[in-house]
């Protein structure tokens, strides 16, 4: 059982920054606990893992994964939820930190600690989110989840459209007007930079997958897709972003500045990657 004065575990999203507060509060509650105390309670040979593992210059091994939890007096929901922690602070894979990241939402203590994080995280996951908040400045909105399923495309379910609304108000992203009707608030999202990666990951990822499926799914007349293939030195790459990121700016500008309100939502995704290697080599 972790004690009254240790760090709320469910207001973590680095597993790292709990370890150094929770060695930082019982130094305040007793001067002489010391990192060879800790090894000793973690059964660890070297007193400096504490320390290192901190520093983020060693990772933690399932069997010490278990014995820090011992240490650290977790037990059931805390215990699950540091595990899930570290799981998710040292995948390599998205796969799996999607996966740890799903396991550390799911925890009620989490969303009431950090609810906010879980917004921007599920708002940047889904792609139907940010569609649905740009869908309510159309002409004719309804925020029925069952009009909101069918109006996007592709479909999502009714429930999924539900829970996105209730996000949407809930984050401020959406609010009523006087007369009722929903309006987009000036609102920031933001995610805790321990998720953003990962969430602009899956952003980017679900919109890419949904351009492709346009190919088929949506008529020529509704999309227009456009590519280059060219050979780039390596110098030119930062005004290329630059000019990608201009292109971007003018974009919303336009749509921002247009004449009549827009009644339907589009997604415009500029993309900049490598199809090969250097030819050059490198001078080492």
């Amino acid at each position: 059982m972790s004690e009254p004065h240790d760090p709320n575990i469910f207001s973590y999203l680095d597993y790292r920054k709990y370890l150094r507060d929770w060695f930082e509060a019982k130094k305040r509650s007793n001067p002489r606990f010391s990192h060879r105390v800790f090894a000793r309670m973690a059964q660890q040979k070297s007193p400096s893992l504490l320390t290192q593992v901190i520093q983020g210059k060693r990772n933690l091994s399932p069997r010490n994964v278990d014995r820090f939890v011992a240490a650290l007096k977790l037990e059931d929901a805390p215990a699950r939820f540091f595990r899930n922690l570290v799981r998710f602070n040292q995948s390599r894979s998205e796969a799996e930190r999607n996966l740890a990241w799903r396991r550390l939402a799911s925890s009620k203590r989490f969303k009431e600690a950090s609810s906010i994080e879980s917004m921007g995280f599920d708002y940047l996951s889904r792609w139907y989110y940010p569609a649905i908040r740009e869908l309510a400045s159309c002409p004719g909105f309804k925020d029925d989840p069952g009009w909101v399923a069918r109006t996007l495309h592709p479909h999502i379910t009714t429930s999924q459209a539900k829970r996105a609304l209730e996000m949407l108000f809930e984050s401020g992203l959406l609010a009523r007007a006087e007369d009722g009707s929903t309006i987009l608030a000036d609102t920031t999202l933001v995610t805790a930079r321990e998720v953003e990666g990962l969430a602009a990951h899956n952003y980017h990822r679900g919109m890419l997958e949904l351009a492709q499926k346009s190919i088929e799914g949506a008529s020529a007349e509704e999309r227009h897709l456009c590519a280059a293939t060219v050979a780039v030195p390596e110098a030119l790459l930062p005004q290329l972003k630059d000019e990608l990121n201009q292109l971007q700016e003018r974009i919303l500008d336009l749509c921002d500045g247009a004449d009549e309100p827009g009644d339907r939502v589009y997604q415009c995704h500029l993309t900049l990657f490598p199809l090969s290697g250097s030819t050059v080599e490198k001078s080492k």
